[in-house]
């Protein structure tokens, strides 16, 4: 589903019919309907954006494809479709000059690292006040990066104890896992090799009391580890 959002207003704010040309396209794409809805017209509320929702990577890149005018991508990580960094890359390619962000929760730090090498321009934290996403969308548009203090899982070796016991690493790999890749192109996204990739899914599996990978990823889901 794709809504356009628009803005329609004179030089001196009455509504007219006359679309203001002026206004920065951003596309959020988030399936979270409640809080796009909430974003979306906040955004439209401004007067220097036009906000165009949709809630699936398709509808995502039906928008992009058809837009080149798109200023500011606000990516989601969960929506149908997404499946991990390939998608993230997806975008960002089909974005062209536009730039994108993620807008999600948490999110483990070698992912994040790995979304900014491919040029995405930062995370904004679905918790973050509304009052405040005006001012981090100016901020990635004048071309920064913004990435909010403690919006990664923390680093180190392992991810502490609300991960299980699982290693930064296994913890990629589970949510890649999760999200329907395969041992392949999970160690492509790596830059390893499939035989690492099959240990730490042994290691993941023994360390969550799991069967197979699938049952890895239903007991990391009703843990929220991922």
């Amino acid at each position: 589903m794709i809504c356009w959002g628009r803005r329609d207003a004179t030089a001196d704010g009455n509504q007219c019919g006359t679309t203001q040309l002026m206004a920065l396209k951003i596309l959020l794409a988030d399936d979270h309907n409640l809080l796009a809805e909430a974003v979306g017209n906040m955004l439209n509320a401004l007067p220097d954006y036009e906000a165009i929702t949709t809630d699936t990577l398709d509808g995502a890149l039906a928008v992009l494809d058809a837009q080149d005018d798109i200023a500011l991508v606000l990516l989601d990580l969960k929506m149908p479709g997404m499946v991990g960094l390939a998608s993230v890359r997806t975008v960002i390619e089909r974005a062209g000059d536009g730039k994108v962000a993620l807008f999600t929760g948490m999110v483990d730090r070698q992912f994040l690292n790995s979304a900014l090498e491919l040029g995405c321009r930062g995370l904004i934290p679905k918790t973050m006040p509304l009052q405040s996403l005006n001012s981090v969308i100016q901020l990635i548009l004048s071309g920064q990066v913004f990435v909010p203090t403690g919006a990664a899982q923390p680093g180190g070796d392992r991810a502490g104890g609300d991960g299980a016991g699982l290693s930064e690493k296994e913890l990629f790999v589970l949510r890649l896992a999760a999200d329907g890749l395969t041992n392949k192109e999970i160690a492509r996204d790596m830059d390893t090799s499939e035989m690492t990739v099959k240990m730490h899914m042994r290691s993941i599996c023994k360390k969550l009391g799991a069967r197979n990978r699938a049952h890895a990823a239903m007991i990391s889901r009703e843990r929220a580890l991922i």
